[in-house]
């Protein structure tokens, strides 16, 4: 929320005892819907200055308020709020099921870079990426792979986005090199054991590779958060690339007895070679209701 300045250097804040908070997210002014930013902008210009209904979702619930926009000095009426309506970001596949063309990427949901909150959003697009470069994790410093999603192709469409992951259904699947042969069967988590297991992430475009890692702590129990497994990366080669976990590795399947037994979601700040995975289990239950 911001403050707007009107004509003789006077402030507005039409926002003021509204209700809205940050995090919220606007579906509609004066009953009509708005789907990105340049309608908010439109609906709100057209009042004229007199008062508009927004009804918005704070989580899962639809509410409604009213708001008296003011005149900037751009001769344009707004409602002092700061808006956003799209977020971009480079993780890592999970899985793919063909059965149901379902696919799960991350581990953990998208949060607003704001407020922290997980973002609820309407729609998505599932594309390819580029690698550019790779930072090394540091202690006290998370590294990270940067990626671009120039000249990028849509391969699917995101319709969920949870504590346990993104997911949706692909529509293309040419461009990601699927073999049938590479198909694993996913492990309950009652088989997972402490101890030697491995990783399949991609470093470098078009080039997936398995590195080694230990399971050190199983929370067989966890339903409630995405952090089930404490894993440390052992593999020498990946440690020389990465320093271990960087962002970007979020989603890497973890495997173990050829199974898929989870995904990375985690670092650990203070240190770069462990983090968090969570089960597969719970990741596909969250795939099936995306279905």
């Amino acid at each position: 929320m911001g403050e707007i300045e009107g004509d003789n250097n006077t402030r507005y804040k039409p926002y003021e005892n509204c209700g809205i908070e940050e995090g919220d997210r606007i579906i509609a002014i004066n009953q009509n819907t708005v789907t990105c930013t340049a309608d908010l902008i439109n609906q709100v210009n057209a009042s004229k200055g007199n008062k508009v209904t927004v009804d918005y979702i704070r989580e899962e619930t639809t509410l409604q308020t009213s708001i008296i926009p003011a005149k900037g000095s751009d001769n344009n009426y707004k409602l002092g709020l700061w808006v956003r309506d799209a977020a971009a970001g480079v993780g890592t596949v999970s899985f793919y099921e063909p059965a149901t063309k379902t696919f799960a990427a991350l581990g953990h949901g998208i949060q607003d870079v704001d407020t922290g909150k997980l973002l609820q959003i309407a729609k998505g697009d599932f594309v390819t990426t580029k690698i550019i470069s790779i930072t090394k994790g540091k202690k006290g410093n998370p590294g990270k792979i940067q990626g671009s999603i120039e000249n990028s192709t849509v391969i699917g469409q995101i319709s969920k986005n949870t504590d346990f992951g993104v997911f949706g259904t692909l529509s293309n699947t040419t461009s990601l090199n699927i073999n049938v042969n590479d198909a694993m069967e996913v492990a309950p988590r009652d088989e997972i054991r402490e101890g030697k297991a491995s990783i399949i992430c991609t470093l470098e475009d078009g080039k997936k590779k398995e590195y080694e890692i230990e399971i050190e702590k199983i929370y067989r129990n966890n339903n409630e958060n995405n952090k089930s497994m404490l894993v440390k990366v052992t593999d020498k080669e990946l440690l020389e690339k990465t320093g271990g976990i960087i962002q970007g590795m979020s989603g890497s399947p973890v495997i173990q007895n050829n199974k898929v037994i989870g995904a990375l979601t985690h670092v650990l700040v203070g240190d770069p070679g462990a983090g968090y995975a969570v089960f597969a289990d719970l990741m596909i239950k969250q795939a099936r209701e995306a279905e």
